[in-house]
């Protein structure tokens, strides 16, 4: 990595966690390290709005309020604790994983080798409840990363995948505490800033970094 480049990765980080610190929404899983609960709530949020999944985390967790509860839980009383949220697979998954361990591991290599946990489920447990110094790419992540560094990757291979996660783990700071604020900040910028249907260039904190943002080059947004 160029001088420059490593300074606009440097200059990006710092620039998402400023903004992240003054507009980030107030949700609960935000508020809490507990692994169980940071699982429970990415589990939710896999192809769900935060929206829908704000009415189904406490009622999952006042029913089901930690791992063992879950693991002894018969599956007929999983599937009525997230009723009505759809993607019964999630559940299913999640009640594996309870079933296997009895706590959760700390490391994206360890998480990743238990049912249902992806390498972004893996990155954000990693990040959220331990504070590990871990990676994590979903698809507002993505869309952030491509248009800001690679805006000819392409998420739905291979390559775009990987070129997409080798930039994200550039992108790391030096600590996990650090990597808990940068890893929300990316994914709240995919959520609010630049979103699928509009890039808000201008409200972006970080346009001058952005190889596709305000005053530059128009390439591949959509």
């Amino acid at each position: 990595m160029t001088q420059d480049n490593e300074t606009r990765r440097s200059q990006f980080s710092r620039g998402i966690r400023r903004w992240y610190r003054k507009n980030g929404r107030a949700l609960p899983w935000r508020e809490t390290r507990d692994p169980y609960r940071v699982l429970v709530s990415e589990t939710m949020l896999q192809q769900t709005q935060v929206t829908r999944v704000l009415e189904f985390y406490g009622r999952f967790l006042e029913r089901l309020p930690t791992l063992g509860d879950l693991a002894k839980a018969p599956p007929r009383r999983v599937r009525e604790s997230w009723q009505g949220l759809g993607y019964y697979a999630r559940a299913r998954n999640l009640h594996a994983v309870a079933r296997r361990v009895s706590e959760l591991p700390s490391t994206p290599e360890q998480l990743r080798a238990l049912p249902g946990i992806g390498a972004y489920t893996a990155g954000a447990v990693a990040s959220f409840a331990f504070e590990r110094r871990a990676a994590l790419v979903d698809t507002n992540v993505a869309r952030v990363l491509r248009r800001a560094f690679a805006p000819r990757a392409n998420f739905q291979t291979t390559r775009g995948r990987e070129k997409l996660w080798a930039i994200a783990e550039s992108l790391l700071p030096r600590t996990g505490r650090a990597t808990w604020t940068h890893n929300q900040a990316l994914m709240e910028l995919g959520a609010l800033v630049c979103t699928a249907r509009v890039a808000r260039c201008e409200k972006c904190p970080v346009r001058a970094q952005c190889k596709t943002g305000t005053g530059k080059r128009k390439i591949g947004i959509r």
